[in-house]
């Protein structure tokens, strides 16, 4: 059971989500059987729901994984968008454009694979969604240079903000999860709520997903 939403909440959203198609459940499944890092069908369905919203058409990813949370963000995307998604596994990135063409959006995605800290200081923006789930450990150091390559009004997705309650002082008797990353997610949390261009949520969904909107206004006044 999550420390963050109660199982059998999860399942009521689970059951009302009819936004993932066939495909998308063969992956998820696949992931899951794999035991690989991949959001679930409710973040995916979150995903979407952001990128359609603010009309995306450029979309940048940290950490594509298989592709599945590629596919939630491409399928907002208008035939003539891009979704440009960074991956540091030669492996896992030879299955995600595997699985970005049999969901049929190859050609609105780029997969680079690469260390994204290095790729983000070449990549040229504005982008209107970035969603980071990349390195947890690279989440602070990242942070500036994302938001210099959002535009203004677009949004930052990041996940697994509440690393299962670990990041929560006195929720968790003792750290489940590596805790390196724990405090490095509790210093980017701190970070993203405070920073002056941006306006920050976190949504407790499975592992917490926080959104970040940068603000127009920053740049009106520079």
């Amino acid at each position: 059971m999550s420390q963050i939403v109660s199982e059998a909440v999860e399942r009521y959203l689970a059951s009302l989500n009819q936004l993932a198609d066939p495909v998308l459940r063969a992956i998820e499944q696949e992931g899951l059987n794999g035991h690989l890092p991949i959001v679930d069908a409710e973040v995916g369905a979150l995903l979407r729901v952001l990128a359609t919203a603010v009309a995306a058409r450029r979309i940048l990813e940290i950490g594509t994984a298989i592709g599945y949370s590629g596919i939630w963000l491409a399928g907002a995307l208008p035939p003539d968008g891009m979704l440009l998604t960074l991956e540091i596994d030669p492996t896992r990135t030879k299955t995600a454009r595997e699985n970005f063409a049999r969901a049929g959006l190859s050609e609105r995605v780029n997969v680079v694979i690469g260390d994204a800290k290095r790729l983000v200081a070449k990549v040229a923006g504005p982008f209107d969604v970035i969603f980071q789930d990349g390195d947890k450990q690279q989440y602070t150091p990242m942070l500036e240079r994302l938001i210099g390559l959002l535009r203004p009004g677009g949004l930052l997705i990041t996940d697994n903000v509440l690393w299962s309650g670990d990041v929560v002082p006195g929720l968790a008797s003792r750290a489940q999860l590596d805790a390196p990353d724990a405090r490095a997610i509790a210093d980017y949390n701190q970070q993203l709520n405070r920073h002056p261009q941006l306006m920050t949520v976190v949504v407790p969904l499975r592992d917490g997903v926080a959104i970040s909107i940068k603000q127009p206004h920053h740049e009106l006044t520079k």
